[in-house]
C-alpha cells in the first residue's frame, strides 16, 4: 500500500486547509487511518484517527473542535479538514494506515506512511 498526501501550504492564522491522502490498492476500506504531524526536533504527534468505515473518529485535544477527519472508501481517500488554524499547527503532516479496522493513536500502531505535506500557519 502506498499513501500520497497533499493539500499543505501557507495559510494565515484563522484560515483553513483540507489535506488529502490517497491510497493505492484495493484494501483501503479495511484499514484504520490516521493523521500525525511533526516539527523539527520533536517526536511525531497524533492528530486524528478514523476507523475503517468512518463511523468512529478520535482527535488530539489540541485540535478537537477545529479539525475533522473523514474518508471516502470509494475514492481510497482520507481527509483532514483543518479550520481555525494556529501558528502552533505548523508542521509536516503525515497520513498513515494500519492493517486493522480500528483506530490508532500511536505511530507504532501503523504499518504504512505517506511522504508528508507541509502546513505553515503565519501569525
Amino acid at each position: 500500500v502506498q499513501l500520497q498526501a497533499s493539500g499543505g501550504g501557507l495559510v494565515q492564522a484563522g484560515g483553513s486547509l483540507r489535506l488529502s491522502c490517497v491510497a493505492s490498492g484495493r484494501t483501503f476500506s479495511r484499514y484504520g487511518m490516521g493523521w500525525f504531524r511533526q516539527t523539527p526536533g520533536k517526536e511525531r504527534e497524533f492528530v486524528a484517527t478514523i476507523n475503517y468505515s468512518g463511523g468512529s473518529t478520535d482527535y488530539a485535544d489540541s485540535v478537537k473542535g477545529r479539525f475533522t477527519i473523514s474518508r471516502d472508501n470509494a475514492k481510497n481517500t482520507v481527509y483532514l479538514q483543518s479550520n481555525s488554524l494556529k501558528p502552533e499547527d505548523t508542521a509536516v503532516y503525515y497520513c498513515a494506515g494500519r492493517t486493522r479496522q480500528t483506530m490508532g493513536v500511536r505511530p507504532y500502531e501503523y504499518d504504512y506512511w505517506g511522504q508528508g505535506t507541509l502546513v505553515t500557519v503565519s501569525s
